[in-house]
């Protein structure tokens, strides 16, 4: 289960199977009914490419299923299996009308199970930004983790975490364009710092399809936020390196944008800014204040 492509995951799939104490040597393959089996319920990827189904679909024709795919069986009683991994190698297989696959069945908890969906999925690299963003919000709200516990078991960065949750409370139709790769993560990140929303769709659009880059669409961005900033800059003080260097550490921290405002007698306000009620949660578990 090992794959190349399993950069900054510091614990991979075959470390949570180690936590069964699981020896793969000692397994057994066995065939299973396709029939039997269904996907993961918490699989992230939401589409699959037809055409590379299509070419693994002839290979599996012409030569058979080489890996067998890894299912476990949440009831003893009942002969039924949900996939851990090998998704496209069943969906292959129902393609060519094969009765069976071969499969390895492993005891894993219904945790384990949405963690190794997860990491499967990140380990092939092929996850849409959003798709990778609901992963990580379905890890914190089934399994009640903060977002510093899923960054731990996943082996990324808290910021890195922090930047793909806030792709969540982008506009739906944005979100469309970013599922659809004609926005990229990076197009994406810089529409977030727009501070008038009500341009955002507008400015989406603009840059959909590669035809703005993201300097350029910063360019813009910067621009339009220099504009509704004019005014009211005209009317406060230029604010000091100490409380500039304040709003930069506080940005990088939630991923979002900070203003804070002193008055002349050292008094201020720190202003947060989110972009949904999810957004909103996601800073308050930063600041790890639990709402019951």
């Amino acid at each position: 289960m090992a794959n190349k492509n399993n950069k900054g995951l510091g614990r991979g799939i075959e470390a949570l199977f180690a936590d069964n104490s699981v020896d793969p040597e000692a397994e057994t393959v066995v065939d299973i009914k396709l029939e039997q089996i269904r996907p993961n319920p918490y699989q992230p990827r939401q589409k699959f490419d037809t055409a590379a189904l299509k070419d693994l679909a002839r290979s599996i024709k012409k030569s058979g299923v080489f890996q067998p795919i890894i299912v476990r069986q949440p009831d003893p009683e009942v002969t039924r299996y949900e996939i851990l991994a090998g998704e496209r190698r069943f969906r292959a297989s129902k393609m060519v009308e094969n009765d069976t696959i071969p499969a390895i069945i492993r005891e894993v908890s219904e945790s384990q199970m949405m963690e190794i969906a997860v990491l499967e999925n990140l380990q092939r690299e092929d996850l849409t930004p959003l798709e990778e963003a609901e992963a990580y919000e379905m890890l914190m709200t089934n399994l009640k983790l903060t977002q510093n516990e899923v960054s731990k078991r996943l082996g990324k960065s808290r910021p890195y975490i922090a930047n793909y949750l806030r792709l969540l409370g982008l506009p739906k139709q944005v979100k469309e364009l970013l599922q659809k790769k004609r926005l990229s993560m990076g197009q994406a990140r810089t529409l977030l710092s727009l501070k008038d929303r009500s341009h955002m769709v507008s400015l989406a659009n603009r840059a959909a399809d590669g035809k703005m880059t993201v300097r350029a669409l910063e360019s813009v961005v910067d621009k339009m936020n220099g504009q509704a900033a004019e005014k009211p800059k005209k009317r406060t003080k230029q604010k000091s390196p100490y409380l500039r260097a304040g709003e930069n550490a506080m940005q990088e921290k939630f991923g979002t944008q900070v203003s804070i405002n002193e008055n002349k007698e050292g008094q201020g306000r720190i202003e947060i800014e989110y972009l949904s009620d999810d957004d909103l949660n996601r800073i308050l578990d930063i600041l790890d204040v639990h709402l019951d």
